[in-house]
């Protein structure tokens, strides 16, 4: 039984001496940008509260939040079909 770690960014496959690793995915590297982009608008809401920035601050940062976060969610489960 072979397990394939979901956080790896290149596919685990038997290598052979002098092949290269196979390339990362387009979506791969989408993933991991929507992820950053959850957590650093997430850290920039927080930031906002505590330096009490004005009200279109903390809601430009939200509206990024969620909308990366349900981007991740849609493709999430379009890839379980």
């Amino acid at each position: 039984m072979t397990h394939q770690d979901p956080y790896r960014l290149t596919t685990a496959q038997p290598r052979t001496p002098g092949e290269d690793p196979a390339p990362v995915s387009r979506g791969d590297v989408l993933r991991t940008l929507l992820w950053a982009v959850v957590v650093i608008s997430a850290v920039a809401n927080m930031a906002a509260s505590y330096a009490g920035a004005h009200t279109l601050v903390h809601l430009a940062s939200g509206m990024v939040t969620v909308l990366a976060a349900g981007t991740l969610v849609v493709r999430g489960l379009r890839g379980r079909r």
